[in-house]
């Protein structure tokens, strides 16, 4: 078939590039620790968040799930970070995550999703790196610059 060809839309979109995208927030409390989450399916911890729902923009997703995994409904603020990872052997699609700047809250404010995450905790930046994957450290990193100097970062973790 030529590229000027026409085809039905459900076997045009057939055809395209797969990707997975994300969305998460980063949460502090009044010390300025950063909020992670441990899933029971991961060996190491999170930003609170998660893939995106067929039709779910990247805020609507965060905000989804931040409810679900840690009983908490507010909307995102800024945009800090947009990560692009390539697949790997334990994701064979590539990535797209969005990390969105979280209020201030409590750790009495947590009700953790126990379905789906064993522990939460508040920790200081240096501690929360060793908790993370090298993806994640990337990305709390580079978040953590959007936040303190007031911009938006773009990051493609080409590998």
């Amino acid at each position: 078939m030529s590229p000027n060809e026409w085809q039905p839309p459900e076997q045009w979109v057939a055809g395209l590039p797969k990707h997975l995208a994300s969305a998460g927030s980063l949460f502090t409390d009044s010390a300025g620790r950063i909020l992670l989450v441990k899933p029971n399916y991961r060996d190491h911890w999170l930003l609170v968040g998660g893939l995106l729902n067929e039709g779910e923009s990247p805020e609507q997703a965060c905000r989804r799930e931040v409810k679900e995994e840690i009983g908490i409904d507010l909307p995102p603020g800024r945009l800090l970070l947009v990560d692009w990872t390539p697949p790997s052997s334990a994701r064979p699609l590539p990535l797209i995550e969005f990390i969105f700047e979280g209020d201030t809250i409590e750790p009495h404010q947590v009700k953790l999703d126990t379905g789906e995450l064993d522990e939460h905790r508040f920790t200081p930046p240096e501690q929360a790196m060793s908790l993370l994957s090298n993806d994640g450290q990337r990305r709390l990193t580079d978040a953590l610059r959007a936040q303190q100097t007031g911009t938006t970062l773009y990051r493609s973790g080409v590998r």
